[in-house]
């Protein structure tokens, strides 16, 4: 187990032919003739942690991991794994382990195999196979020997390998590694003969024999049913918290970071907008961005104007929010700010002041839930997303009021996107 440490990473690929080289934040060019994927990421992963990187594709958040790994040269920062700075060493010497989202299983050898070849390749494949036998390794060969006419007869064989004592551990590990993953009964099998779900099984017992320090993961259920996937996630965190490793895992599905996670790392464009717990994201999202990602249906936005104290005013609704709001409402006084709101804090009213009136669009039906589109009455290009108790009784095209959860509302500044309370706190 390790710390690992980011420290200012950037990475950049030369621009193609007709491309303008990106910007970084402050507006300078990151490079001339370059395209910038990565810009000064700060993160730190504690020793044993779980964390996950999350963010719509092309966010960067798999260039980050293969950088982390040595598959990507970094253009400028530092990469930590300990105590050890890593920048220069080749990825088999960083004592990492990645698993892949295809796998990468070797199509020609047995799940045995498979899961043995890194073993191997630590011990040193020619030493393995050419050492000096011991005592006790000669009397394994005997007995293997005799088991190896009965393996020819089955079809079973497996490579030619002398059972020297380095062989004999390696044995123990893989066989250690199938118990605790249940494959067992795979390991004389071939890829082609595995399911999805058990070959990315396959993927991680190859990962686990080494006892890394830390497991790189990009995006290991993306090409899972989804009933596997529920099934193989909680295996992954029941693994994880059983082995202690540190762990970092990167995925798009948001499912995924907030039932897996210790923290959640939201990357957008290059860079890390927050890092934060699961329920932290969801109830104080930094900015719009992680505000929308985080959460499904997404969350709901709507421009209000700010008369102090307390009161957000809309054309059609008027809201007095509660006190805790005065402070970071008081330089905002006179403003527009938007108004977010999740779905599930909006519900079926009748006619107020408060409330907010929309026309129904569009009735998803889920059974557990029911998801409302609508548009607000006097504006037909302001969405509205709502969920509702399975039993909630609505119909295409009604005019339908809905009451809003005073204490769930978010506010963010219409131009940067932050959220005020954490504009408020950086003034501050």
């Amino acid at each position: 187990m390790a710390k690992v440490v980011l420290d200012k990473i950037y990475k950049s690929y030369p621009a193609r032919r007709g491309e303008a080289p990106s910007s970084t934040a402050d507006g300078s060019k990151s490079q001339a003739n370059s395209t910038s994927v990565l810009r000064s990421i700060n993160l730190t992963i504690e020793d044993g942690e779980f964390m996950v990187l999350v963010g719509p594709s092309g966010c960067g958040k798999s260039t980050l991991l293969r950088s982390i790994a040595g598959l990507e040269e970094l253009t400028g920062g530092n990469i930590y794994v300990g105590d050890r700075l890593v920048n220069a060493l080749p990825p088999k010497e960083r004592n990492i382990a990645m698993v892949f989202q295809s796998y990468a299983l070797y199509p020609h050898l047995t799940v045995y195999d498979n899961i043995a070849f890194g073993l191997r390749r630590m011990y040193g494949e020619e030493n393995v196979a050419n050492e000096e036998i011991s005592a006790d390794a000669k009397e394994r060969a005997i007995a293997w020997g005799k088991k190896l006419w009965d393996d020819v007869k089955q079809g079973a064989l497996r490579s030619l390998r002398v059972a020297t004592d380095k062989e004999t551990a390696i044995a123990q590990q893989v066989r250690s590694v199938a118990k605790l993953l249940q494959i067992e009964p795979l390991l004389r099998r071939y890829p082609k003969q595995l399911s999805g779900g058990q070959k990315q099984r396959v993927a991680l017992g190859r990962a686990i024999a080494r006892n890394p320090q830390v497991f790189l993961m990009d995006e290991p259920l993306s090409n899972l049913d989804a009933k596997l996937r529920a099934e193989t996630r909680s295996q992954i965190v029941q693994l994880q918290r059983q082995l202690g490793t540190t762990t970092i895992y990167v995925t798009h599905d948001q499912t995924e970071a907030m039932t897996m996670g210790d923290r959640i790392a939201v990357m957008n464009q290059g860079e890390i907008q927050q890092v934060a717990k699961p329920l932290e994201l969801y109830n104080r999202p930094a900015n719009r961005f992680v505000a929308e990602f985080i959460g499904s249906p997404p969350m709901n936005f709507l421009p209000v104007q700010v008369k102090a104290p307390l009161l957000l005013v809309h054309p059609q609704f008027r809201l007095t929010v509660p006190a805790l709001w005065f402070d970071y409402l008081e330089p905002y006084d006179g403003r527009s700010l938007l108004l977010g709101l999740r779905p599930e804090h909006l519900a079926l009213s009748p006619a107020a002041p408060k409330n907010i009136c929309a026309i129904v669009d569009r009735i998803e039906a889920l059974g557990n839930d029911t998801y409302v589109a609508a548009h607000l009455v006097e504006d037909r290009t302001c969405p509205l997303q709502v969920r509702l108790p399975p039993d909630a009784e609505v119909k295409m095209g009604e005019t339908i009021w809905f009451s809003v959860n005073l204490d769930k509302i978010h506010l963010f500044e219409p131009q940067s996107g932050q959220a005020i309370w954490q504009r408020t706190a950086i003034n501050g």
